[in-house]
């Protein structure tokens, strides 16, 4: 038998590249749509006409008739949040049905997953340093970082599955509100006892409201690949930010580069024919952290303001600097990309000049073209930058690539020299028609 073409999207840098919009054009020709880390954390926006959907939980693929959705055991699941997306597309005419399907292994996110991811985040943002820097992480306070602690603690976590036992459910927070009390009070939140009946009334009635929609779906993946179904894998947050593999500790807390596909879905990497990695055509992230070629600067600002970059979860204004293709690269070699789609290069034009960073150069004086996932050695480098010219048209009417000006062009060819990988999408708007195609992609059902 043949093996179904099964593609992964994964961002290339710190997060916000654009996912959700080239994983609702690829949709179309795959059979199911799975997201494989993450929470709620996770913000994808799709434009369609004069309409906009941000999806922080559900795969993007639930904007296309007749594609199953699911949520894979490696995500953390808020399943409030989750009830509310699922309300938010209903009122919109999304259809839900049968197409959304949940790991009963996915862990979820309980309220005080999110009382003691904020209080630790104030806690260590007072913990300043004799250099007059802060500790914290910059997370999004959404308890995503507690909720893949208790993961690995085992026995304080709960599972979706765990909703529709109900008596089991209570026994298990019991347990978890007594220590979790004496937690948070340690963590300086002044708040009446956790009780453990009242979440457990609470969260089993969530629990058969979505019912419906838990299964295995470990199994399930595997009797779509068996019937010669294609999957699309949708990454959330980006390599960068991998707890292995990005920027530690300033990182997410699952593997969100496509090393945390099996892991997060039961599925073996060798199903993965193609990988597509995400990347702006610059570079942005959000929260504390190093950024190298950050732009704390005017033309800093005018990418912000023309990129619209603020948080699709948070609302958080992003920083913004020229493209790092040192990061690029090492992520590109992490996640084994295959081809490449460039978001946003509508953002760079009338800008007189671009600069890449093609080096860095360390502390000692030397030169290197090595990415370090290491924060603190992150932070002394200094980019290398290669200046390339800019343009000045507007590249949002245009319909192929070979329509792009001469010095788009130009910087698109240097891009996949440098990184060594083709760019086969480029993006030039935010809706869906605001895409070039490579001559032998096609997206289309």
């Amino acid at each position: 038998m043949t093996q179904p073409a099964n593609t992964a999207v994964v961002g290339l840098q710190w997060g916000d590249e654009g996912k959700g919009k080239i994983v609702d054009l690829l949709t179309a020709k795959h059979d199911a749509i799975v997201r494989y880390n993450g929470g709620a954390n996770a913000g994808h926006t799709i434009v369609i006409g004069d309409q906009k959907y941000a999806l922080h939980l559900i795969p993007s693929g639930i904007l296309t008739p007749g594609k199953i959705c699911i949520i894979g055991n490696g995500v953390v699941v808020d399943p409030e949040k989750l009830l509310d997306e699922i309300r938010t597309l209903r009122e919109r005419g999304v259809e839900i049905g049968e197409k959304l399907r949940i790991s009963s292994r996915a862990h979820v996110v309980m309220p005080y997953h999110k009382e003691h991811d904020a209080a630790l985040e104030n806690m260590l943002a007072r913990a300043v340093s004799a250099g007059g820097r802060d500790h914290s992480i910059g997370t999004t306070k959404r308890g995503i970082g507690p909720c893949y602690a208790d993961k690995i603690h085992r026995s304080t976590a709960v599972r979706v599955g765990d909703l529709l036992r109900t008596e089991h459910l209570r026994r298990k927070l019991e347990t978890i509100c007594a220590i979790r009390t004496v937690e948070l009070k340690a963590l300086g939140v002044e708040a009446e006892p956790l009780d453990a009946a009242s979440l457990t009334e609470r969260y089993a009635a969530i629990g058969q409201t979505l019912a419906p929609h838990i299964t295995d779906t470990t199994y399930l993946l595997h009797e779509l690949i068996r019937d010669g179904r294609s999957i699309l894998f949708e990454g959330a947050n980006a390599c960068l930010l991998d707890i292995d593999h990005g920027t530690y500790p300033y990182v997410t807390s699952s593997n969100c580069s496509t090393l945390g596909i099996p892991a997060g879905t039961g599925l073996p990497g060798t199903h993965i024919n193609r990988v597509l990695g995400i990347m702006k055509a610059y570079s942005t992230r959000v929260g504390a952290g190093p950024f190298p070629t950050e732009l704390d600067n005017e033309i800093g600002e005018q990418i912000r303001q023309r990129g619209r970059e603020f948080g699709t979860t948070t609302g958080r204004p992003r920083r913004c600097g020229w493209l790092d293709i040192v990061a690029v690269r090492y992520s590109a070699m992490i996640c084994g990309a295959t081809a490449i789609a460039c978001m946003l290069l509508d953002v760079l034009s009338g800008l007189d000049e671009l600069k890449l960073c093609t080096r860095y150069r360390l502390p000692d004086g030397t030169e290197t073209d090595r990415f370090t996932p290491d924060a603190e050695a992150l932070s002394e480098v200094e980019p290398i930058y290669e200046t390339l010219p800019g343009w000045s048209e507007d590249l949002t009417g245009l319909t192929e690539r070979s329509e792009l000006p001469a010095a788009a062009q130009n910087y698109l060819d240097r891009i996949e020299s440098l990184v060594g990988v083709p760019i086969e999408i480029v993006s030039i708007g935010p809706e869906r028609t605001q895409t070039l195609m490579a001559s032998e992609v096609t997206v289309g059902g």
